[in-house]
């Protein structure tokens, strides 16, 4: 067994902390662990690195003193393992405003989701669609779609896909609202531009 890397980050600015421990993890072998050394328990860390890789990475404390917290961080899996990241009940029944309710947690992905909650009677204006394919599953509630062409009445249990660039318009049923997930391609960093 090949001796495990010490990275002591203790005496490392705190904002360059976690993506430097991340890519350390990220070029371990599978099986293979490095020893991290702290001023302080790193939850925050133990936190963000579950979100992002599941049940890949293995966590250990390790015997520690006041000033020097030790962990052993271990590459169980060649990739984040998949998981469940959200169990729709506990957002089909939330009363929210307008807006996104839920987004996809992980920020090492392809994809981009989102669960869309309209309040009763609300609506997303018209606009065109970002340059890319969108799926929504109506979860909850009712409403329609407006599109260049008609309407489509929105009911739970419907896949509707959205294509690149559409027109298109939510309203949202006046008593019950409108639910739904929505998913699709990552976008890139958005840019934020005047109103014309």
């Amino acid at each position: 067994m090949s001796e495990e890397a010490v990275i002591d980050v203790r005496t490392i600015p705190k904002p360059e902390r976690h993506p430097l421990i991340i890519d350390a993890y990220e070029k371990l072998d599978v099986g293979a662990g490095l020893i991290l050394v702290n001023d302080h328990v790193p939850e925050g860390l133990r936190v963000e690195m579950v979100r992002e890789f599941a049940d890949a990475v293995g966590w250990e404390p390790l015997e520690s003193s006041e000033d020097a917290v030790r962990v052993r961080i271990v590459k169980q899996a060649a990739t984040p393992t998949p998981r469940v990241v959200l169990d729709v009940a506990e957002v089909a029944g939330t009363e929210a405003e307008s807006g996104s309710v839920w987004q996809l947690p992980t920020q090492q992905r392809d994809l981009d989701a989102n669960v869309i909650a309209l309040a009763p009677g609300g609506e997303i204006r018209e606009h065109t669609g970002p340059n890319l394919d969108v799926l929504i599953h109506i979860l909850d509630g009712a409403g329609t779609l407006e599109t260049e062409t008609g309407t489509i009445d929105l009911s739970p249990g419907q896949i509707v896909w959205l294509p690149r660039l559409s027109r298109r318009r939510f309203t949202a049923d006046a008593e019950n609202g409108l639910k739904y997930f929505s998913v699709h391609q990552r976008k890139q960093g958005l840019t934020i531009s005047a109103r014309p």
